[in-house]
């Protein structure tokens, strides 16, 4: 057992875990995080992607105590905590850029870390930006939708 320290959501969290515990199993089991999702346990479909000290990252594939010292973000961290959501998360509703909603999570974890690092300007940027998460429902229109309006928008609150 290893014990860390890791802050989540803006909240700091000590935990004993096991060397074999994964990112995704703290947040889902230990801190009843359940919008990080687990599918492939791969690293391949997205579905568990969240931020670590700023870089998204597949939670599946990171060991909790590699965690021990950082900062973490998940889904349930973009909205604000008087709930106004992200201009991603509503951009999301208004495409209705999801389906079952299993992905979603990966998606805008995602989507944020690209839009922090600048505008998405067209939609062969915006499928870039989706590529690294699998979605089994939507058929990505609506996803690539979302993304360029929250990036038009995100850029009009920088410059405007």
């Amino acid at each position: 057992m290893h014990h860390i320290i890791t802050t989540v959501n803006g909240a700091v969290y000590e935990s004993d875990v096991d060397s074999r515990m994964s990112l995704a199993d703290f947040l889902r089991h230990r801190l009843r995080l359940t919008g990080t999702h687990v599918g492939c346990e791969h690293g391949v479909c997205g579905a568990c992607t969240v931020h670590v000290d700023g870089a998204a990252v597949r939670s599946c594939l990171m060991l909790a105590v590699q965690a021990d010292g950082c900062e973490i973000d998940t889904v349930e961290g973009l909205a604000s905590p008087d709930g106004q959501l992200t201009p991603l998360q509503e951009s999301f509703h208004k495409h209705h850029a999801l389906q079952c909603g299993f992905c979603t999570s990966g998606f805008l974890m995602s989507a944020t870390e690209a839009l922090r690092e600048g505008a998405v300007d067209t939609p062969q940027q915006a499928r870039e930006v989706l590529s690294g998460n699998i979605c089994r429902c939507t058929g990505y229109a609506g996803l690539v939708d979302a993304v360029l309006e929250a990036s038009e928008r995100t850029k009009s609150v920088d410059h405007g």
